[in-house]
């Protein structure tokens, strides 16, 4: 795991900057975790067969959407 994807996971389960990630980083750190990305309109999600949960990410300006 690259340095950048080792920094991401704390900072995004910390939950005090999440208007502040990069989308390009989020979406990076999910598909090198085995996510699988479809996009509907401007909602990009992401599944995994791992994971119950669907997670929705939006890009607001090259961050993610809060």
């Amino acid at each position: 795991m690259s340095n950048r994807h080792n920094r991401l996971p704390v900072t995004t389960l910390q939950g005090k900057s999440d208007a502040n990630i990069r989308f390009a980083d989020m979406r990076s750190l999910l598909l090198y975790l085995g996510f699988e990305e479809r996009t509907r309109g401007s909602h990009h999600l992401f599944s995994n067969p791992d994971v119950h949960e669907v997670v929705n990410l939006q890009d607001a300006g090259g961050h993610n959407k809060p």
